[in-house]
């Protein structure tokens, strides 16, 4: 376990602080954010950029004096990249759980497009005047899910949101400060979201004791929250 770290959790797309409530009483010194437009944060849908995104967990990080341990799901992968660039020296280690990890110059609609089975792409709904998009309910369960409980599923699905699209048409700078701050990634081998063969190759040629694999889908925050606590803790002591 890590002594003397701060935890701040970054949600994916659609999706909010609340998706993080099963593991923050496991988890110690743990603090889940809504990012902009997302949960409970008000910011209109038309205001929204991955710059914003950064400046909110950057916000965040500013009221902690501690090292902090960035756990980024999903899209949030995205971001906490984003972080490490503009703030390397402020973060301890990145964890990417499920997620995307870019390179410089990737867009997360670009590197989701690379995949050769379109997991998502069926449930995507767009709204008006194409400024975000929504997940089917009916589509959802099956997607981010499907090895949780029905409570858990009923919960998402009262609190699913619109995603804001323009931060994931957004490229990514990454450079010299990104690549000296330690990173991992949790994998999740049944994942329907991002496919696994996917995710394998956005770690290809990571180091091997950095990938962590889990026998769930893309939400194990809700299927194995212990076991997720736990992986956090042990990968931040490494």
């Amino acid at each position: 376990m890590a002594e003397g770290v701060r935890y701040i959790l970054v949600h994916g797309s659609c999706h909010g602080a609340w998706c993080w409530r099963d593991v923050l009483p496991l988890l110690e010194n743990a603090v889940a954010i809504d990012l902009p437009s997302h949960g409970e944060d008000t910011t209109p849908i038309s205001k929204v950029t991955l710059d914003l995104y950064v400046d909110a967990v950057i916000a965040e990080i500013n009221k902690h004096p501690e090292p902090v341990v960035l756990v980024g799901h999903s899209a949030a992968g995205v971001t906490i990249a984003s972080v490490a660039e503009r703030i390397p020296d402020r973060i301890s280690r990145l964890i990417y759980l499920c997620a995307y990890a870019p390179k410089d110059g990737d867009a997360l609609h670009v590197m989701r497009k690379r995949a050769k089975r379109q997991l998502v792409l069926p449930a995507v709904v767009r709204a008006k005047g194409s400024l975000s998009y929504t997940v089917d309910p009916a589509k959802a369960p099956g997607i981010f899910y499907h090895d949780c409980s029905a409570e858990n599923v009923e919960y998402a699905l009262a609190h699913l949101g619109p995603q804001p699209v323009l931060p994931q048409e957004t490229p990514v700078n990454l450079g010299k400060n990104y690549e000296a701050v330690p990173r991992s990634y949790i994998l999740g081998k049944d994942d329907h979201t991002i496919p696994p063969e996917e995710q394998e190759k956005m770690v290809a040629d990571w180091p091997k004791g950095n990938v962590h694999r889990l026998n769930c889908g893309h939400s194990p925050f809700f299927s194995q929250p212990e076991t997720l606590a736990k992986l956090i803790e042990e990968i931040a002591g490494e």
